[in-house]
């Protein structure tokens, strides 16, 4: 061929993955003879040679990735963890997970981390991931980087996602469908940019039905369980309160339903509750939480192999990824009761 042979040409001669191309350039155990034979053969008949300018040459691999973060909700960051982990091991790398206080100066909490660990490529989460400072570092130190759910310049860098706004809209529109007009919304944290792409679903789909969004039926979260609840308190103490609450995220969900239940209100008979991320929480409450799924361990597991393929000297075929979402309908949705709503605190 008229181009330097790459390591997914080998992979296709060979039959197997690049994963395993790279596991046997690498001298990795456990892999079978027979395997091992047919991609030595391979990379010969070729005349494969690893790419030197890369960062990726073998002998100057960490054969690390990191896994940078700043999230209150640790369900998401365990869920992200899980799947970058598990397709590191197939890779025959390693996972370094390192939190990020993206209010300090993250410009030299990342130098300091890439000075230490010289690390092979960086995951970015949410909202590191939206970071001028991070990617600006990254960029300078030539690390590889690839961007989970970021919500702007996502042709600046690899990046994997779902459309939020859509999963968004989706979910009112089920609530919508229910019978629900007065509907409440708990936002996301305002330095995530899932928060305002997730309002701007739920404003959408409230508007093509043609219902009102009154400014008290909107409360500020910041994707934890104790500002959900703060939120809940808020819109269910109100004279006229929502029959329905929809909340960025899982976490605050699970605390609008316990203020719910300090009210003496019980989800869905009083109120249809909808989150979203659909984190192992949400199926573990009761009753188990309608929301949108967001698969944010696949979504990382493709994150580090992009990172495993750029470290081996690949081009990304497809560097912006877009994942899909689905809508869990669960016990916590319901149509609304018949009778007129007030709140008990209102009541008399």
């Amino acid at each position: 061929m008229s181009r330097q042979p790459t390591i997914k040409d080998v992979a296709t001669k060979a039959e197997v993955s690049f994963k395993t191309v790279s596991r046997v350039l690498n001298r990795e155990p456990h892999v079978r003879k027979e395997v091992r034979d047919r991609v030595l053969a391979a990379a010969a008949a070729l005349d494969y040679r690893p790419n030197n300018a890369a960062r990726g040459l073998t002998g100057g691999r960490s054969r690390l990735i990191g896994f940078l973060y700043d999230n209150p909700n640790y369900s998401y960051v365990t869920q992200g963890e899980a799947g970058a982990l598990l397709r590191c091991r197939e890779a025959g790398y390693h996972l370094v997970v390192e939190p990020i206080d993206s209010q300090a100066d993250v410009a030299r909490q990342i130098e300091q981390i890439i000075s230490s660990l010289r690390l092979d490529g960086v995951i970015l989460t949410p909202p590191i991931s939206d970071a001028p400072a991070a990617l600006a570092t990254l960029d300078r130190l030539g690390v590889a980087h690839v961007r989970i759910a970021p919500s702007a310049a996502r042709e600046a860098a690899p990046c994997v996602f779902i459309d939020d706004e859509a999963a968004a809209y989706a979910l009112t529109r089920h609530l919508i469908e229910l019978g629900h007009k007065a509907i409440g919304f708990v936002q996301g944290h305002p330095d995530h940019g899932a928060s305002r792409q997730r309002q701007a679903g739920f404003e959408r789909a409230m508007a093509q039905a043609g219902l009102a969004i009154p400014a008290q039926l909107i409360a500020q979260g910041y994707f934890t369980f104790e500002s959900g609840m703060a939120a809940g308190e808020a819109l269910l103490s109100q004279r006229e309160r929502p029959t329905a609450v929809f909340a960025a995220n899982d976490k605050m969900a699970l605390g609008v339903l316990a203020a719910a239940r300090r009210l003496g209100l019980s989800a869905p008979a009083d109120l249809a509750l909808a989150g979203f991320d659909d984190n192992r929480v949400s199926r573990l409450s009761s009753p188990q939480l309608t929301t949108a799924h967001q698969p944010v361990d696949v979504m990382c597991a493709a994150a580090a192999d992009m990172l495993v393929a750029l470290a081996g000297g690949e081009t990304l075929d497809q560097p912006t990824l877009q994942l899909p979402f689905e809508i869990e309908v669960r016990a916590s949705s319901a149509a609304p009761p018949r009778a007129p709503l007030s709140s008990p605190a209102s009541a008399v």
